[in-house]
């Protein structure tokens, strides 16, 4: 990631120790000395892991958070929905170890403010690539379409091939999905 300055740096360093570690096992001493700065150094840019977490969710996220509010002032068709599916793909490259530590971390996520937020901004998402009075299968396969691109990010890391290549393949499948949603065949 290397973003710049030090709110980042601890920001990044932090989210690589609860990757690896795990939320619960990383302590405020143990991301300070990662950083080579003292906890009072620390302490002056976020008082608790959980203030970190919080941060680093708000700015990893926030390009999910102007999608949707893009999407809900676009019309409700097909062409939308898909354009919605490319955008988000694209935001999901961004907050590549958001997501990881997401899929480690899945306990305390439950426990944490930030569990609520994204459960809410994922049944944002839903509501914007289906249709209000969708039947129940085309429900499923629009939020089969999102947790087809979260899913890919994690399934095909150890695939061999060019990152580019899997998420575009893994974007078609999404794609698919919602048209088939929407009585398009692929």
């Amino acid at each position: 990631m290397a973003r710049g300055n030090t709110r980042q740096r601890i920001q990044d360093v932090a989210l690589e120790l609860f990757a690896e570690q795990g939320y619960e096992k990383t302590s405020l001493r143990e991301i300070a000395e990662a950083l080579d700065v003292t906890k009072a150094a620390l302490y002056y840019h976020f008082k608790t892991k959980e203030d970190i977490l919080i941060s680093l969710f708000q700015d990893l996220t926030r390009p999910m958070d102007e999608l949707i509010e893009w999407a809900q002032t676009q019309p409700h068709t097909l062409e939308t929905k898909k354009e919605i599916l490319r955008r988000y793909s694209q935001a999901l490259l961004g907050a590549a170890p958001l997501f990881r530590f997401m899929q480690e971390n899945q306990a305390t996520l439950r426990d944490l403010s930030i569990g609520e937020t994204f459960k809410d901004r994922m049944l944002a998402m839903v509501e914007l690539i289906k249709e209000p009075e969708a039947a129940l299968s085309d429900q499923v396969r629009c939020f089969s379409a999102l947790f087809t691109m979260h899913a890919g990010m994690f399934l095909l890391k150890d695939v061999e091939g060019d990152p580019e290549d899997k998420r575009m393949a893994v974007l078609e499948v999404a794609t698919d999905l919602v048209s088939q949603a929407h009585g398009v065949k692929g």
